[in-house]
């Protein structure tokens, strides 16, 4: 049977400040972020199976991704918890602020490297993560092809 790739998209708003860049994003500022996982997989070819002919339900996914990702980065601040920002993430945090500290520059490409390790271990066996591409505003995106990684 064929290999098949679906593809599902989510949206979420992050908050993140880049501490060192020498731009106007060393600001806290946020995003209104696209995200789209592809998985690719064999349906299944069993038709007393209830998900007969999906190569993984879109719910299923659904879930694992909005586990992982979006309820957890979801109208959140992200900062790298190596560097001064620390101290601004105690104090969002005190006043009751969704922070999270991470150990990387909290750019789109290193968030796709962290979303992806994170998707590839919730993901049955018989599904490979394909590609994940993270889209910060209307033309800037990063993406990430388990082909390179």
């Amino acid at each position: 049977m064929s290999v098949i790739r679906i593809t599902k998209q989510f949206n979420f708003e992050t908050g993140h400040a880049l501490y060192g860049y020498d731009g106007k994003c060393r600001n806290v500022h946020g995003h209104s972020y696209k995200l789209s996982v592809t998985v690719s997989g064999t349906p299944i070819n069993d038709n007393s199976n209830v998900k007969y002919g999906m190569v993984i339900d879109f719910s299923d996914l659904k879930k694992i991704v909005k586990e992982e990702i979006v309820d957890q980065f979801d109208h959140a601040t992200v900062f790298n918890k190596n560097t001064p920002h620390v101290e601004l993430a105690n104090e969002l945090s005190k006043r009751g602020h969704h922070v999270i500290l991470v150990d990387y520059q909290p750019t789109s490409e290193m968030m796709v490297i962290d979303f992806a390790e994170k998707i590839n271990k919730r993901l049955p066996e018989n599904i490979a993560l394909f590609s994940i591409k993270l889209q910060e505003t209307e033309t800037s995106f990063a993406e990430w092809f388990a082909s390179e990684n």
